[in-house]
């Protein structure tokens, strides 16, 4: 049986467009305060103001995550004005898919400091807290999702740097998982598919055909499918952890 998240209080980061911006609705919905962090202050507020309009909570916080001082005050603020910190979602990432030959490293950096350290300095930060409303909360559990993608399963060429990041988000969160699931935190991993998102747009236009062309095509999920998926495993009883869920459309083959 689902389990209200009324009393709880989540952090999603990438809020402002896409799966972050579904979820952080759905999170709402659940009953959850939610903390939105994301570099766009005027679309988190946007966001917000919608979500208090549905008779929810929300707290628009800007903040770029990969400045690890910024991802520790975000989470400082989350806790501070919504009381606790129980559930994070670590959805705030970026694809920039191209050959590795002759590439452009500042897209290597880019894509390593936001999908890998800015998930890192976010869970780092926020970790004591989950742990205290694991021990505490009207749950006695907490949950940290990190986003990971169908390329975190699978390397394809023309997503090196992509795929780099991604395999080792599944890496971390399996590893977190062992250190801390028996304190209740449970630490998950969502792999989606092709979603319609603004993910693909930072490809650069000439090569986003042919690094796209396995899914010509394909009808995509939309970003509420993945926040479905989100408000799936947090609101599961404190026994049951949901450890990774792949999401793929229908007509996706690989």
């Amino acid at each position: 049986m689902a389990q209200t998240l009324s009393g709880t209080v989540a952090l999603v980061t990438g809020a402002s467009s896409g799966i972050g911006a579904a979820a952080g609705r759905e999170l709402a919905r659940q009953g959850a305060a939610v903390a939105l962090v994301a570099r766009r202050k005027d679309r988190l507020d946007q966001l917000a103001g919608e979500i208090e309009a549905e008779g929810g909570r929300a707290i628009a916080l800007a903040a770029d995550i990969t400045e690890q001082q910024q991802a520790i005050d975000a989470v400082e603020q989350a806790v501070a004005e919504l009381g606790r910190l129980d559930t994070v979602v670590n959805n705030a990432g970026v694809m920039l898919l191209g050959p590795i030959l002759d590439a452009p490293t500042a897209e290597w950096d880019r894509m390593i400091s936001l999908n890998l350290q800015g998930l890192l300095y976010v869970s780092h930060a926020a970790l004591p807290h989950l742990v205290t409303a694991a021990e505490s909360g009207p749950r006695e559990v907490a949950d940290l999702i990190n986003i990971s993608s169908t390329a975190g399963r699978r390397a394809i060429a023309l997503a090196g740097i992509y795929n780099l990041t991604k395999f080792g988000v599944n890496a971390f969160t399996e590893s977190l998982r062992q250190e801390v699931t028996a304190r209740h935190v449970r630490v998950s991993v969502v792999e989606p598919g092709a979603v319609t998102t603004e993910l693909t747009e930072h490809v650069r236009p000439e090569i986003r055909d042919q690094a796209l062309s396995a899914l010509a095509g394909v009808e995509n999920l939309l970003a509420e499918d993945i926040a479905d998926g989100i408000a799936y495993i947090v609101t599961r009883p404190r026994r049951v952890a949901i450890n990774e869920l792949l999401i793929r459309p229908t007509e996706q083959v690989r």
